[in-house]
C-alpha cells in the first residue's frame, strides 16, 4: 500500500497543475492559422497608432488570443518602437500608414515616396521586418500613389467597413456601428488612438465570437493567396 501512495500523489498534482484540455482552442480564432475558406472570419484593422491605448488593446487582444492588422504612422514608430515590436512579437499584421499621415495624392511623387519609405524604415527598424503593405491615410488614393507603392513593394490595403470611430467617439455607438457591419470576409477599419474605440473592444470580440466569426489580420482573409506590389485589397465599396 505504501508504494501506491507516491503514485496516488502525483496523479492528483498532474490534475491540479495541468492545463484544460480546452484551454488553447477555445479561442481558434488566432489569425494565422485559422482557414477562412472553412470559418467565418472578420478582418479588424487598425490605423494612427502606436497611441497611448494600444498596449491596452495589445493586452485585450493577447487574453482572446486574437490577431489584428495595424497600419502605422512612421514618426509615431519612431517614438514607440517598443510597442511595434510587441505587435510584431505576438502576430499580428504590420502596415505602412506612412510618416505624417497626409493626403497623399497632394503630394509630388517625391514626397509620396518619402512618406511610404521613410515608414518602411521606421518599422524595420523597431521590428526587424520590412511591411509589404501600406493604406493610404483617409483611403486617398489614385494610379499614381499605386505606382509609387508598386515600385516600393507594397500592396494597397482599403476596407469596406468603417467603425466611423474618429466621428461618433462613444463606446457603445462604436460597438453597433461594427457589430452592425459584421460580415463575412470584411475588412473593418478602426483607429487605435481613441480610448472609446478600445473600451469597445471587449463587447465587439465577445459577440463576435458568439456569432461565430474568428478575428484575422488581413493576410488570413486571402486564404493563401499572396498580394502582388500594387494589388489594392478589397475591392468594392466602402461604408
Amino acid at each position: 500500500m505504501r508504494r501506491l501512495i507516491p503514485v496516488l500523489v502525483t496523479a492528483v498534482l498532474g490534475l491540479a497543475t495541468a492545463p484544460p484540455a480546452t484551454a488553447d482552442t477555445r479561442h481558434a480564432p488566432s489569425g494565422t492559422t485559422v482557414d477562412c475558406a472553412k470559418v467565418k472570419c472578420i478582418a479588424l484593422t487598425f490605423d494612427d497608432g502606436p497611441g497611448r491605448y494600444t498596449a491596452q488593446l495589445l493586452d485585450l487582444l493577447r487574453r482572446h488570443h486574437t490577431k489584428v492588422t495595424f497600419f502605422l504612422v512612421g514618426q509615431r514608430v519612431a517614438k514607440s518602437g517598443k510597442i511595434a515590436r510587441r505587435m510584431a512579437r505576438e502576430g499580428h499584421q504590420i502596415g505602412d500608414h506612412t510618416f505624417t499621415h497626409p493626403h497623399l495624392t497632394s503630394l509630388t511623387d517625391d514626397q509620396i515616396r518619402d512618406e511610404l519609405s521613410r515608414t518602411q524604415d521606421a518599422i524595420h527598424r523597431a521590428t526587424g521586418r520590412r511591411p509589404d503593405i501600406m493604406r493610404p491615410p483617409y483611403g486617398d488614393t489614385d494610379d499614381r500613389v499605386g505606382a509609387i507603392a508598386t515600385e516600393l513593394g507594397l500592396s494597397q490595403i482599403l476596407w469596406n467597413g468603417s467603425a466611423r470611430d474618429w466621428e461618433l467617439r462613444d463606446t457603445k455607438a462604436i460597438t453597433r456601428k461594427v457589430l452592425g457591419l459584421a460580415k463575412r470576409d470584411r475588412v473593418i477599419l478602426m483607429h487605435d488612438i481613441w480610448p472609446e474605440t478600445v473600451a469597445a473592444m471587449p463587447k465587439i470580440l465577445t459577440t463576435l465570437e458568439k456569432q461565430g466569426y474568428h478575428v484575422v489580420p488581413v493576410k488570413s482573409l486571402l486564404r493563401g493567396r499572396q498580394l502582388l506590389p500594387g494589388d489594392t485589397y478589397p475591392v468594392g465599396g466602402w461604408n
